[in-house]
């Protein structure tokens, strides 16, 4: 069983920077495939970064590719997602995912679930 917790969520203007934080309970984090997930208001949850158990592969959305960055620290059982030149479109609540196995961009193959948090990106 694995608990994810969120933070750094906040009101930014376009073109800031902000760092999300996952932090997860549980001792065998550094097994699990981790995953970030954004839902838009009156959108569908979809797949925003993933990165593998040794942070030796990571996937990005095209829509964030260049602009975020996925990293994990096994020590602190913390994933992070750096997000830079923010745009509106990137406003949304910010999910962490995690699952046993590779990478993937499918939200259906995650098994625990963070609560999320609010990223809001003005003009």
């Amino acid at each position: 069983q694995v608990q994810l917790v969120e933070s750094g969520g906040g009101l930014v203007q376009a073109g800031d920077s902000l760092r999300l934080s996952c932090a997860a309970s549980g001792r065998t984090f550094s097994t699990y495939t981790m995953g970030w997930f954004r839902q838009a208001p009156g959108k569908e949850r979809e797949f925003v970064a993933a990165v593998s158990w040794s942070a030796g592969r990571t996937t990005y959305a095209d829509s964030v590719k260049g602009r975020f960055t996925i990293s994990r620290d096994n020590a602190k059982n913390t994933v992070y997602l750096q997000m830079n030149t923010l745009k509106p479109e990137d406003t949304a609540v910010y999910y962490c995912a995690a699952r046993v196995g590779g990478v993937t961009t499918a939200q259906t193959f995650y098994n625990y679930w963070g609560q999320g948090t609010q990223v809001t990106v003005s003009s």
